[in-house]
């Protein structure tokens, strides 16, 4: 893997600051989600306004994906709703939801293996019509990962899992979404790897996407999140400002592996 696989964050790019002061973008409301007879989710409240990167954190089990898939409406809230730019989002189905401006970049990566870079991409501009406009996100995405262009008529299934992890992130941000959220994007990747992911999420921030991401790797989520939330056994146990959970003794004892 190159320095050119990935575009870095400038230090003197420009970050569009985060509204807090009008309607949150995406609004959990007391939700409580089962599997079964199991319940995952007790009475969550999540907020994310526009702008933002807000990190969720939690062990295996804490229901972080269960999270994710509420948002999808893959996992349908037993009480409490989810709003999304001041819509219901969990009662309308998969793709009316990344219609209105959600993208998933799920756990594991999940790309088309058997398709080429760009039909991936192509599968991503499904929900769109204006073909002018997804040529121009098209190349954005190979701005942002130089690499997909150079193999963009390669089967997808071959690439390292690096690639196909720029590929999953950026077959999302083919949907021209207003909010990514990210299932553990440091999944299996290598610690340079890792870092230059991060970067680019970054990067995808300050060109105006909010995100919503789950991550085990506490340190390098809170190290770019505005805020963050901490989940246990499906119970928000600690949030705030991003910088204020990593000096948390909690945080750190638990996630940081600090004593």
């Amino acid at each position: 893997m190159t320095n050119s696989d990935v575009t870095a964050v400038k230090d003197d790019e420009p970050r569009v600051a985060p509204d807090r002061t009008g309607q949150a973008i995406l609004h959990f409301h007391d939700v409580d989600a089962w599997y079964g007879q199991i319940q995952v989710l007790h009475e969550v409240g999540y907020v994310v306004y526009p702008g933002e990167i807000v990190a969720l954190l939690g062990s295996n089990g804490a229901g972080k994906t269960t999270t994710m898939k509420a948002i999808m409406g893959i996992v349908r809230p037993r009480s409490g709703t989810i709003d999304f730019a001041g819509r219901r989002l969990d009662t309308m189905s998969t793709p009316s939801i990344v219609k209105a401006g959600v993208a998933p970049v799920p756990e594991g990566r999940r790309i088309f293996g058997r398709l080429t870079v760009e039909d991936n991409l192509t599968m991503g501009a499904y929900v769109r019509r204006d073909q002018k406009t997804v040529t121009g996100d098209q190349e954005r995405v190979y701005d942002l990962f130089p690499r997909l262009k150079e193999r963009r008529t390669q089967v997808a299934g071959t690439m390292s899992g690096g690639e196909q992890q720029m590929l999953a992130i950026g077959r999302a941000l083919m949907s021209s979404p207003k909010l990514l959220i990210m299932d553990e994007p440091s999944m299996g990747l290598s610690p340079i790897f890792v870092e230059r992911v991060f970067d680019t999420i970054q990067t995808i921030n300050k060109q105006g996407t909010t995100i919503f991401m789950v991550e085990q790797n506490a340190f390098i989520a809170l190290s770019i999140a505005d805020r963050g939330y901490v989940l246990r056994s499906g119970r928000i146990v600690l949030e705030g400002p991003a910088l204020e959970l990593r000096e948390s003794d909690q945080v750190r004892r638990e996630y940081l592996g600090e004593s």
